[in-house]
């Protein structure tokens, strides 16, 4: 069956349709990135939709991310056992 003429044409047609899968979830990948860049430096939310092709939900949605990923964790006090 492996030999068959029209299983080598699904086959390709399969990795094909995987390879541009790929390219386009890295495309997305990097203008979400771009985004996120602009973002962090003070370029309005509106101006980064506009110059990434982004919409401005998917704007605002990165800039919550981006936020959260730059705060500092929180540290939690450890309590002292009292000294007999």
């Amino acid at each position: 069956m492996k030999e068959s003429v029209i299983y080598q044409e699904i086959l390709l047609a399969g990795k094909a349709e995987g390879i541009a899968e790929g390219e386009a979830k890295g495309k997305t990948q990097e203008r979400n990135q771009i985004a996120l860049n602009m973002l962090r430096s003070n370029i309005a939310p509106d101006l980064v939709a506009q110059l990434t092709g982004l919409t401005l939900k998917q704007v605002q949605k990165l800039q919550k991310i981006s936020l959260k990923q730059s705060q500092p964790p929180k540290v939690s006090k450890l309590k002292r056992s009292p000294k007999s």
